[in-house]
């Protein structure tokens, strides 16, 4: 059985949690989980640009998870993984916004040099490079994908940290953090 204090305190080292889901992904979840991210900003008086960037981000990782995240084989076994989000707020008045899903070596390659860029560009320099993506079309999802979504986090936040830590020869767990 799971132990709910200790999963409860787990979620909560890095703060106060206010959503935390670890399922499949879907449209519909997404719009359900928004409704419940502006009640909890409505009750903590959040500004309209704190609330507006939340949900962004909220939106932009969820879309992600769902339309990246790859099947995994353990023991010849195929599963389909489950994507992991958590809003909350930490002791410093920041708020997070955590994800985690299973990629593959080729989403691998593709995002860890534009996070990189990302992570190494000012903000004026990530607002350039999301305007130049937005005219050429070419970081649309079902293209090279991840691209224009992680330029509009990096706008909205203080800073991102991400990491792929190796599940199988092929398949990665990505964990990206978005701190505003």
């Amino acid at each position: 059985m799971v132990d709910t204090k200790k999963l409860e305190a787990l979620l909560e080292q890095d703060g106060i949690v206010f959503l935390t889901y670890a399922s499949f992904i879907t449209q519909s979840l997404i719009v359900g989980m928004t409704e419940a991210l502006e009640k909890e900003s409505e009750t903590s008086d959040l500004s309209m640009k704190t609330s507006n960037n939340m949900f962004t981000i909220f939106i932009e990782l969820s879309q992600n998870m769902m339309n990246y995240t790859k099947k995994i084989e353990i023991d010849g076994k195929e599963f389909d993984p489950k994507g992991m989000v958590i809003v909350g707020r930490n002791d410093n008045e920041h708020y997070y916004l955590l994800s985690q899903n299973v990629v593959s070596t080729e989403d691998k390659a593709r995002l860890e040099p534009k996070l990189q860029t990302i992570m190494d560009t000012d903000l004026a320099g990530i607002k350039k490079l999301y305007k130049e993506a937005r005219r050429s079309g070419k970081d649309k999802h079902g293209n090279s994908g991840g691209g224009i979504g992680f330029y509009e986090i990096a706008k909205r936040c203080k800073n991102i940290e991400y990491d792929f830590m190796p599940i199988s020869d092929n398949r990665f767990n990505f964990r990206f953090k978005a701190v505003m």
